[in-house]
């Protein structure tokens, strides 16, 4: 644990030594790539006047006496305290989502739930109470975390809510976050390039409930193959539970059905018979909305229900782009799992008009989890009734050798290499009551082939479409 000592004459606090000035903290994280350690000179004769650094690290034999040297036994969960400290600023109230799918959408509803002095925070970046930007990662680094929840507090903001990857759970990315409740939403296969087994990856989601206080809430989808487990290990310790779904507690889905603009859905609250109409296609964003507002109100579940039926969408999840010459409906989507895309494909499936085609179009990210590409075109071919395989990021592999992959698991799919020109051919094929669904990349405004990022928006490229078509 890291000395308690006063921040207020440092200027700045990073893991970079590119960026360090004079008077910065530097903390030389060891990476998977780089060491931190190999930049302790740089970031001494840039000014750094604090060093924390992984215990056993040796200590420079000319270190300034002026300059704190700081071992740590736990470099990346300190590292993370002492952005804390440093900034010393954060909202009253903050919630985190974790889970293989979706997290975006649960943090965006429950920002909506709570209306004007909230914000959000993860994939998408941060939005609402006018402080909206975007970011690249689920879980930001320490010092950027901590820098906007400083910002947030110093603008009013009162309530956050945030997504928290495995990644950045397991890094310790997360420390010195005062959280007063959590949500596990699902898991499924993704991230195994980093994890390596699904064991290691549900035990990195778990360790969000370590975050929490005693006493504090966890919301926990019941209706998961996992859902015993993620129940028990929240109960070793002490957290007061909520539970949602068909096997849920305090919210019990009865049943429900898909109709043209969303779900009806017959809910029991808190043991009380609710009718809602969910403004949002798709089963699972039933769910998403459930995990919402047990994480919004866990105390107030039955008067605030009702709120569910005034969400709108989120930028990039199940979107729907309207404006196709024919009148086809078209959405684009996030989905790049196995398991994200069944699920919006089986949620697509029933809004089908009678003659109509269920149309996905799918890629998958290069230098990522191989072993899902297959599955992507084996559930696509077993659900739509086209499949066109395209392009994702292919980042720096072989575009076409990342297609041959993904066909494997479904040869009868239509393969186009470009992302533009497969979401040309698949809006210029849909009839009136055909469906199709843009999956992998959501709200993503970039994609990256090679070492660049190339501006490109599949919603954009829908809209260029329609003109085209």
């Amino acid at each position: 644990m890291i000395k308690a000592l006063d921040l207020s004459q440092y200027k700045g606090i990073t893991n970079d030594s590119r960026v360090v000035q004079a008077g910065y903290i530097f903390a030389a994280l060891p990476g998977v790539k780089q060491d931190g350690r190999a930049y302790i000179a740089a970031a001494l004769s840039a000014g750094a006047t604090y060093l924390l650094v992984p215990q056993g690290t040796e200590k420079p034999a000319d270190l300034p006496v002026a300059v704190i040297w700081q071992e740590s036994a736990d470099i990346r969960a300190d590292y993370a305290r002492l952005c804390g400290a440093y900034f010393n600023a954060q909202p009253d109230h903050i919630v985190a989502v974790t889970g293989t799918n979706g997290k975006s959408s649960v943090v965006n509803f429950v920002r909506q739930l709570w209306g004007d002095n909230a914000v959000s925070l993860g994939t998408i970046g941060l939005q609402g109470h006018g402080l909206d930007r975007s970011a690249g990662l689920t879980t930001l680094d320490p010092s950027m975390l901590h820098e906007i929840l400083a910002e947030c507090a110093d603008a009013g903001v009162t309530h956050l809510a945030m997504e928290a990857s495995s990644h950045g759970i397991e890094q310790g990315r997360l420390a010195g976050v005062k959280l007063q409740a959590a949500a596990f939403t699902n898991i499924s296969h993704d991230h195994l390039d980093y994890h390596k087994t699904m064991q290691a990856y549900m035990q990195a989601k778990l360790g969000l409930f370590d975050m929490l206080p005693k006493g504090a809430v966890a919301v926990i989808n019941a209706d998961i193959a996992e859902a015993d487990d993620v129940v028990a290990y929240a109960k070793a310790r002490d957290l007061n539970i909520i539970t949602f779904g068909q096997k849920g507690d305090a919210l019990k889905i009865l049943d429900f059905k898909p109709v043209h603009d969303g779900i009806e859905a017959n809910l029991q609250v808190e043991g009380q018979d609710v009718q809602i109409h969910l403004p949002l296609l798709g089963a699972f964003q039933l769910y998403n909305a459930l995990a919402a507002l047990a994480l919004a109100y866990p105390n107030q579940l039955t008067a605030n229900i009702k709120k569910l039926e005034s969400l709108t969408p989120v930028h990039g999840r199940m979107d729907m782009v309207a404006g196709h010459p024919q009148g086809a409906q078209v959405f684009v989507d996030y989905a790049h799992t196995p398991d994200a895309l069944e699920t919006v494909l089986k949620a697509l499936k029933p809004h089908l008009s009678e003659g109509g085609r269920l149309v996905a179009l799918i890629g998958c990210g290069g230098d990522r989890d191989k072993t899902k590409r297959a599955p992507m075109a084996r559930i696509s071919g077993e659900i739509a009734d086209h499949v066109i395989v395209t392009d994702d990021n292919p980042r720096t592999e072989d575009a076409a050798s990342i297609r041959r992959e993904v066909m494997v698991g479904y040869p009868a799919a239509e393969e186009v290499a470009g992302r533009a020109e497969a979401i040309r051919k698949a809006v210029k094929m849909l009839g009136a009551k055909d469906i199709l669904l843009v999956a992998g990349k959501g709200h993503e405004q970039g994609q990256i082939i090679g070492q660049d990022v190339i501006p490109f928006d599949d919603i954009e490229e829908v809209k260029k479409a329609y003109r085209e078509a």
